[in-house]
């Protein structure tokens, strides 16, 4: 094994990582009635994806996606 390849205590654990997007149409449409219920505005619903490309959450609002992600230890990301 080479050292690029050697996994570290410093390799970053991806799954850890999260990053939120908006809702899309394709999505919203593979929502269960009964899961929109309670929704005030569709267009506020943000996905919760980890680094590995998992949809982990689909949450109303981003503040509330941050608390969620914060609350289990996840660290956001920008993907720009």
């Amino acid at each position: 094994m080479t050292d690029m390849t050697k996994l570290t205590a410093e390799t970053p654990d991806f799954s850890r990582f999260v990053y939120f997007r908006e809702i899309n149409e394709r999505e919203l449409a593979e929502l269960p009635p009964e899961a929109l219920r309670s929704i005030d505005d569709v267009e506020d619903l943000v996905v919760v994806t980890n680094g590995e490309g998992q949809k982990l959450a689909i949450i109303e609002g981003r503040e509330a996606a941050e608390a969620a992600a914060e609350a289990y230890k996840l660290q956001a990301v920008s993907v720009h």
